[in-house]
């Protein structure tokens, strides 16, 4: 089957149309994406503090706080609840592409390559991100 045969996102990956196990589209992911990330910022600034008005140069541990503690949500979600806290919230979870447990490499990859930001924004017509793609996952529905 050609690209141009496929008529929705993820029938060459075998999954349905829609509802549960269908990939996980747009709105979805954007909002899960601004769940997790408000997340990290309040973790962080309640942690870190936050200065609005240093320069980044003074700022020190506050300017990348938010999206270490991002970073840290992604990885330690993924492997045990199967998506981060706004995958979830948002009806989503990560799947290792083939099936059983994405272990703990596949969300570092991932994870790596979303903070990156170039690759999550290149997609297939799968709508797979860069970053799925090479750490072998997948964002479905629940």
């Amino acid at each position: 089957m050609t690209q141009a045969q496929n008529t929705y996102p993820g029938e060459r990956l075998g999954l349905p149309a829609t509802g549960h196990g269908s990939i996980g589209r747009a709105g979805r992911r954007i909002g899960a994406l601004f769940i997790d990330y408000f997340a990290a910022t309040l973790i962080a600034t309640a942690f870190f503090g936050y200065d609005q008005f240093a320069p980044p140069a003074e700022a020190g541990p506050t300017l990348f706080a938010p999206i270490l503690v991002f970073a840290a949500l992604q990885i330690i979600f993924i492997p045990t609840l199967g998506g981060s806290p706004g995958h979830r919230l948002v009806g989503m979870r990560v799947v290792r592409l083939g099936g059983g447990w994405t272990g703990l490499w596949r969300p570092i990859v991932r994870t790596v390559l979303l903070v990156v930001v170039v690759p999550a924004v290149i997609w297939d017509a799968d709508q797979r991100g860069l970053h799925d793609k090479l750490a072998g996952t997948v964002l479905i529905r629940a």
